[in-house]
Order: structure tokens, then C-alpha cells, then sequence
């Protein structure tokens, strides 16, 4: 059902859900030191059950951003980490939508939640209310994944068969698909001129859609194929990950990292609590 790693139980969802959802991790932490988890931006929209104590999240990382309590957490695109408190203890489900799925699940676009953290109730209602209970009883990881299923289908079943989902125009899910591939190794430009739209015509609908620019994806994207690298067991030198992972030199990693996460590498290295746990 999924292979245990560093960051949890990871299981793909059922073949008909995969252009709307990425991924689910379950995690089950216990026995750490105190401390602040920093959730990266990353192509998908996350959304976060606790299995047990309300998650404490902040929208920005050691930036004095409050904290809020949730159950169950819903996010759109971010271009900044989101901070989640623990006490050295969390268990939960992370879902990962992508920017289409949003339409397809919660029945709105992208761009509507992008840069913001709502509890996941608002968007799914009853549905939201049933799945963490669900969740809760389970006892597998295996059952926890099948209830996702179960539960995700139905909320995009009750879009009208799918129907939401026509609301997206193709050129801009296609300039997503050309995103994604390349891992934000991409010229914006070429991509609208193979889609035969100005570069400005595409940014505007795809910034109206996603909630982020192709340009600020394409560097989202860069980072989270940097973080991939960074976090495996063997990390290689800051220089390589900057190399593979399409930056022109160290210190262009460096600034996208602090922007993006509020910290130098190396500070986010040490100070990433939850790398190896699990």
C-alpha cells in the first residue's frame, strides 16, 4: 500500500482520482523534540487531517505569523513554508491536490485559495466532518488510503459527474502538464507560443486559475526537485542540487530558498525536525 520513508506512509490515490489528487502520506510521529515543521510550497494543494490533536499552523516560518488550530487544514498554492507546531508528536493524513483537482473537489479554482489556509470543512461541508471520523476509526494506514478514495470520488462525483472541471481551459491545463514535466525547467514564452497564446495572455489566464503566475510555478517547481534532492538520506553538495535541479549557480538556490522557506539551506538543514523520522 505505500512505502514507509522520512516523511511517512505514502500511498497513490485510485487510477480515475490521479489528475486531481497527487498523493496521500500518513505520518505518525512520536518521540521527537518539540519543535516547528516547515511545509514546503510545492506543485500541490495540501490539505491536512490530524488523527489526533488540532495542528497548529502558521502561514510563514520564524516571521511571527499567528498561529491557528485546526482539525483538518485546506491550502492553495503558497510561495512561502507554512509553519506547523508540534510537540513532538503529530499523526495525521496529508492529501495533495493539484490545481485542477481543486475545481474537481471543492468546486472552485485554484486561485481562490491560493496563499491562504481555510479549515477543510468550509470546503467540503458534511463531507469534511465524515472523512476525519472515518479516518479516526480506521486502523490500517491501508483503510485510512481506501476511505480517501471512497470520500474524494464522492465529492467529485456530486460536481455534476465532473462537470467543474470544464471550467479550465486546456491550454492552461496543458501549460501546467509542460510545467510539471520539466520540473520548472522551462521558458514561459515558448511554452505560450506552442499553445499559440502571447506570453502575457497566458500568464493572465493561468494566474486566474492557479493563483500563482507560470513563472512563480516554474521557480516553485525548480524548488521543490532542489528539496527532493536535499532531503534524501544522502543529500549531495548544495552546488550539485543547484546544478540538477536546473538553478544557473549556488547562490540562485540560496535566495529561492530563503524566499521560500525563511531560511538559508543549511539553517533549514539543521533546523528540519522531522527529517528521518518515521
Amino acid at each position: 500500500m505505500g512505502d514507509h520513508s522520512a516523511s511517512g506512509i505514502h500511498a497513490r490515490p485510485a487510477p480515475v482520482l490521479r489528475q486531481y489528487v497527487d498523493s496521500y502520506v500518513g505520518f505518525d510521529l512520536r518521540g521527537l523534540p518539540a519543535g516547528v515543521h516547515c511545509g514546503q510550497p510545492s506543485r500541490g494543494l495540501t490539505a491536512v487531517i490530524s488523527l489526533s490533536d488540532p495542528l497548529a499552523v502558521a502561514p510563514g516560518v520564524d516571521d511571527g505569523s499567528p498561529v491557528t488550530r485546526f482539525g483538518s487544514v485546506a491550502g492553495g498554492l503558497m510561495c512561502r513554508s507554512v509553519a506547523i507546531h508540534h510537540d513532538g508528536r503529530q499523526r495525521g493524513v496529508q492529501i495533495a491536490l493539484t490545481p485542477l483537482g481543486a475545481r474537481a473537489v471543492y468546486g472552485m479554482p485554484a486561485a481562490e485559495l491560493a496563499h491562504r489556509l481555510v479549515p477543510l470543512d468550509e470546503l467540503l461541508g458534511a463531507l469534511a466532518a465524515e472523512l476525519a471520523d472515518r479516518l479516526r476509526s480506521a486502523t490500517t494506514w491501508a483503510a485510512r488510503f481506501t476511505t480517501l478514495d471512497e470520500l474524494l470520488l464522492r465529492a467529485v462525483g456530486r460536481g455534476a459527474n465532473g462537470d467543474r472541471v470544464h471550467g479550465v481551459r486546456p491550454e492552461v491545463a496543458e501549460a501546467w502538464r509542460r510545467l510539471v514535466a520539466a520540473r520548472g525547467r522551462v521558458q514561459v514564452g515558448a511554452v505560450a507560443a506552442e499553445l499559440g497564446w502571447s506570453r502575457r495572455h497566458l500568464t493572465e489566464r493561468f494566474r486566474g486559475e492557479v493563483g500563482l503566475s507560470p513563472k512563480t510555478c516554474a521557480r516553485v517547481l525548480r524548488f521543490e526537485h532542489a528539496h527532493e534532492l536535499a532531503a534524501a538520506q544522502d543529500p549531495l553538495p548544495w552546488g550539485d542540487v543547484a546544478a540538477v535541479s536546473g538553478y544557473a549557480d549556488q547562490a540562485h538556490l540560496v535566495r529561492d530558498w530563503r524566499e521560500f522557506t525563511g531560511r538559508s539551506p543549511t539553517a533549514w538543514r539543521r533546523g528540519e525536525v522531522l527529517l528521518g523520522a518515521g
